[in-house]
């Protein structure tokens, strides 16, 4: 078999288990399943995780950038941090959605983080990047262990994609705003979220 059929293979069968993993609970692995909790162009979506509740402290996780090098939330402790969750860098919206934010970076105060996270693989996330010319805001991957997607309830069953969503935190690590889009293939509320943002700056 050559060489670069077995990769292939190998990245597939990666693929399969993530998504199929699913997000467990404790030490039973039991699944948390919020049934029909979004849609994709109409048809319900199951998403796993829990659903976190505003007010509540924002829970840290862990991704990687473009360099496959570790990224914690915890990293940013003490500045506002924006996260926009995208499927995918590859789709329209989630492109149009990405370049928004990082033209809105440059407006919002010098201690804001804007953080946008996917399940692209960081080799996709810096060719988008290098494309579209997206420096102002932070890439991330959740590719390697799903820690965004299962600890904020936003990985899409059957999938291994991230639903579109929008999270604000404080300065004090607290959830203040979240937006999960009900409609994966529609736009989120960029003002409210881009309001929000600046309050947590204040």
């Amino acid at each position: 078999m050559p060489y670069h059929l077995i990769i292939t293979i190998s990245i597939a069968a990666a693929a399969s288990l993530f998504i199929f993993a699913g997000c467990g609970s404790g030490s039973t692995g039991a699944y948390l399943e919020r049934v029909g909790a979004v849609t994709m162009q109409g048809d319900p979506l199951t998403l796993l995780g829990p659903d976190i509740q505003v007010g509540a402290p924002a829970p840290d996780f862990k991704a990687v950038d473009m360099g496959f090098a570790p990224v914690n939330l915890s990293d940013f402790a003490g500045k506002p941090v924006l996260i926009s969750a995208v499927p995918s860098l590859d789709t329209g919206i989630c492109s149009l959605q990405t370049k928004r934010f990082n033209e809105e970076a440059a407006k919002l105060p010098d201690d804001v983080v804007v953080i946008t996270i996917s399940t692209d693989l960081p080799f996709a996330q810096k060719r988008f990047c290098d494309a579209e010319k997206i420096g102002d805001i932070k890439i991330l991957s959740d590719s390697v262990d799903r820690d965004f997607a299962c600890k904020y309830g936003m990985l899409i069953k059957g999938m291994g994609l991230l639903a579109r969503g929008i999270f604000v935190i404080g300065k004090d690590s607290t959830l203040l705003y979240k937006e999960i889009v009900p409609e994966v293939a529609s736009h989120p509320d960029y003002d409210t979220a881009l309001a929000e943002i600046q309050k947590a700056a204040q």
